[in-house]
């Protein structure tokens, strides 16, 4: 078989190459150690309600504390939705409240000076029955016109009752099935004030932590479809470390295990946990070169570490990941 020259190397005879190349073939691979790279998993920060974006608070890069404003969308329709339902549950109250009440005062005064004219007037039709009843007993009235009078006293007397039975009621408030209803109304309308403001506190959206601001993805004017990310952000619990191990190694690691990371930032090994093993096996990524780990065949791993050495590990920084130790379930 033709072979092709060795390429000249300046400083470097024929025997220097050839005990190099032998020597890199013939090194020993290294167990324990894996290919990997920093992933990051962003908060990406949307409102329920989509709007035209009218502020965005926060530029790529931006540091921001729990709780900062990040962005506001139009709030138009949300605003003239809450001061409907407040003004709905005014109204729900007023008729609770008037339910709760009697007759205003000038009502029951007419009640009562009609009561009180009935009153006067069984008195003048008793008194006019005794009399006639004296004169029927002498045979000066007939027993007819002792009927009339009798019965136009007991229509005054039945007035009375009457007058006194509205009076009563006047003074009592509606039935007890009408103020009831006014009250599930009235507590109906609160809870319609209370999603309309709701509403209208999601179109502000502030951070839900401190972190770094990733990534903005609408600019001021743009249309925000109902649940799109705005905002994307990036904290030192969101960074993690993603790589592969081989299936004969697979079983060294599982949740809990402690592993070391090294990169050409990071200044020093750097500890992180494990929290996830794949079930599945898949083919190495085409973004891992590994001189080291020549099969096929690969297993996903990903552990986090410590907040504080987060901030040293930039995203897609790519890693060498060593096993340090294993918990009780990988032993």
């Amino acid at each position: 078989m033709h072979q092709r020259p060795l390429p000249r190397a300046a400083g470097l005879s024929l025997s220097v190459l050839l005990a190099l190349s032998l020597l890199t073939a013939c090194s020993p691979r290294r167990d324990g150690v894996f290919s990997g790279y920093v992933e990051t998993e962003p908060v990406r920060v949307a409102s329920p309600f989509g709007g035209r974006l009218v502020k965005l608070a926060v530029r790529r890069g931006d540091q921001v504390a729990s709780g900062a404003a990040l962005f506001s969308l139009e709030q138009d329709s949300e605003a003239a939705n809450a001061s409907e339902a407040q003004a709905r549950l005014q109204q729900a109250e007023a008729q609770a409240a008037d339910l709760s009440k009697g007759a205003r005062p000038d009502e029951l005064a007419a009640r009562r000076a009609a009561l009180e004219q009935a009153r006067a007037a069984l008195a003048q039709s008793s008194s006019d029955l005794k009399r006639q009843r004296d004169l029927a007993d002498a045979h000066f009235v007939s027993p007819a016109t002792l009927t009339a009078i009798q019965a136009r006293r007991d229509a005054d007397a039945a007035r009375v009752q009457q007058l006194e039975a509205e009076l009563r009621v006047a003074r009592l408030g509606g039935r007890d099935d009408s103020r009831q209803a006014a009250q599930a109304q009235s507590q109906a309308a609160r809870a319609a004030v209370a999603q309309s403001q709701w509403a209208l506190k999601q179109k502000a959206v502030n951070a839900p932590l401190a972190a770094r601001v990733d990534d903005t993805l609408y600019r001021e004017g743009e249309w925000v479809p109902p649940g799109a990310p705005v905002v994307s952000l990036l904290s030192p619990a969101s960074i993690k470390l993603r790589f592969y191990v081989p299936e004969a190694q697979r079983a060294r690691l599982a949740p809990g295990s402690v592993v070391q990371a090294r990169c050409d930032a990071c200044g020093g090994p750097i500890s992180a946990t494990v929290r996830f093993v794949a079930t599945q096996a898949e083919y190495t990524p085409p973004v891992i070169y590994s001189q080291d780990e020549r099969s096929k065949l690969v297993f996903m791993v990903e552990a986090w570490p410590q907040p504080a050495d987060a901030a040293k590990l930039p995203p897609g920084m790519p890693v060498e990941v060593r096993l340090v130790a294993t918990n009780a379930a990988s032993q």
